[in-house]
């Protein structure tokens, strides 16, 4: 009896099966974003430098696939940080 593989164990072959639209770069099949695993790796790879990615990019891909589940994206522009807080708002000095 075959054994069934994990789908979070990654492979060649299961990577070349991936539909383009689980890629943040679909046009060179670049930084898988089909698991929340591979979302977080691809936004770390991105963000290191001489990487063929701009982590602005593929935040915004992996944002549009799994909106805020995925903490290491930040928060998209226009929110707050926390209720009743405004962003950019200062303290006070005494």
């Amino acid at each position: 009896m075959a054994r069934a593989r994990t789908p979070t164990r990654s492979s060649a072959r299961g990577t070349r099966r991936l539909p383009r639209s689980a890629f943040a770069y679909p046009s060179r099949r670049a930084y898988p974003i089909n698991t929340k695993a591979r979302a977080r790796n691809a936004l770390a790879r991105a963000s290191q430098s001489h990487t063929a990615g701009t982590y602005q990019h593929v935040a915004r891909a992996v944002r549009a696939k799994w909106g805020n589940r995925i903490p290491t994206v930040g928060r998209a522009r226009g929110t707050v940080t926390r209720p009743g807080m405004r962003r950019g708002a200062t303290r006070r000095r005494r």
